[in-house]
């Protein structure tokens, strides 16, 4: 059950996101290549329309981006429930399996690591897609320099280095849109320092207590306690004897 689940939701996290994430009004976008190209016609305009408010159309890019990123860190979340629930189903058949064969024992092992690498990768997908939700318009930003960058979109990037050197240098007013840039790659940033020490802590966290559960899986109880006692003393009076 858990492992269809799991590869049910490996499908959907890679094909369910754009039309998740698609808008009645405007329907989405049909590829990548559809969003570059609409980013940097939308994104010209916005530089130089001056204000700090997006523009209809690269608000509408934002606003799918936004989406998709919540759509596919929602499905990388289950996913990541899911293949943690089975590892640890795998887990405990691998301590009954003592008295089973090697091959049983090396088959289990064998497929708890492959589920520990799926989940350690589910992990770090929703750690990207939280961040690009926290911070679309600076996600989607290194779409602008995917291949050639000639005409208006190069002017603009030019014109944007620009004023962001003289912006730290001589101390000239930045312009809103700038400002805006600046503020979405600053969260963009402390949003992936947030989801990595909040993970760093969960971490650790269940580290602590998978050792204290394997160090009381392997303590004695009393009543083997009390029958390992006797039979220490009844060796020892054996050997008095």
């Amino acid at each position: 059950m858990l492992v269809a689940l799991a590869v049910a939701l490996a499908a959907a996290f890679v094909v369910a996101p754009r039309t998740l994430a698609a808008s009645r009004l405007d329907g989405g976008f049909a590829d990548e290549r559809d969003i570059i190209e609409a980013l940097r016609a939308a994104f010209v305009e916005y530089w130089n329309s001056g204000d700090r408010d997006f523009s209809h159309g690269l608000e509408r890019v934002v606003d799918y981006w936004f989406r998709y990123h919540a759509a596919k860190a929602v499905i990388a979340a289950i996913l990541l429930i899911v293949l943690v629930a089975l590892g640890v189903l795998l887990w405990k058949a691998f301590l009954r399996a003592g008295g089973l064969g090697t091959g049983r024992r090396a088959a289990l092992a064998s497929a708890r690591v492959l589920v520990t690498m799926l989940a350690l990768f589910s992990l770090v997908m929703v750690m990207a897609n939280v961040q690009g939700t926290v911070a679309p318009f600076a996600s989607l930003l290194p779409m602008l320099v995917i291949g050639a960058t000639d005409g208006e979109l190069a002017d603009t990037l030019d014109q944007i280095r620009q004023r962001l050197a003289d912006s730290l240098s001589a101390g000239d007013r930045t312009p809103p849109a700038l400002e805006v840039m600046i503020s979405d790659f600053s969260r963009y940033h402390v949003a992936m320092a947030v989801v990595a020490a909040t993970v760093a802590v969960v971490l650790i966290g269940t580290s602590v207590v998978g050792g204290r559960g394997l160090r009381e899986r392997g303590r004695p109880t009393g009543e083997q306690s009390v029958r390992w006692g006797r039979r220490a003393f009844s060796w020892r009076c054996c050997r008095w004897s």
